[in-house]
């Protein structure tokens, strides 16, 4: 009995994935089931925290060097949609300025990774945001660098 049900559940996951993969692409499809700089960096310059009113929250982690991002990683709690535009998001910044980063939007993540279907946009607004959210306290960090120096 298990040979069969061992059968019928491959094929159920082969059409889950074959059907994901239309859906998504395969680009974002690889990105959601192998995402690229998950993680965290513990001596980031800045992070970025937010929460969407789906539930999902992204972390954005910056690193700079000469006022570039020299390293990038991004945590979730999210769905795959998620993953994948957190991934695509840290990817972006990396040997950007802060001004840069500022413009990037969720419309520049989605351009990035070819689209997501409109139930799924959000995520791309969400890992912009987070990274805002990274920027203006690293911009605001170093602001107050500079004031105690002067």
């Amino acid at each position: 009995m298990k040979d069969g049900s061992d059968k019928v559940d491959k094929e159920i996951q082969e059409l889950l994935i074959k059907h994901a993969k239309e859906a998504y692409g395969e680009a974002v499809f690889e990105r959601m089931t192998n995402p690229r700089y998950m993680g965290i960096i513990m001596d980031a310059d800045a992070f970025g925290q937010v929460k969407g009113a789906c539930g999902d929250t992204v972390i954005v982690y910056l690193k700079f060097d000469d006022g570039r991002v020299k390293n990038s990683a991004f945590q979730t709690n999210g769905c795959g949609a998620t993953i994948a535009c957190g991934s695509y998001a840290a990817e972006l910044v990396r040997g950007k300025a802060p001004e840069d980063i500022l413009d990037i939007t969720g419309d520049s993540i989605l351009d990035y990774c070819g689209g997501l279907p409109e139930e799924n946009e959000h995520c791309a607004t969400l890992a912009a945001n987070a990274l805002h959210e990274a920027v203006n306290r690293y911009m605001s960090k170093q602001a107050s660098i500079a004031a105690d120096d002067s």
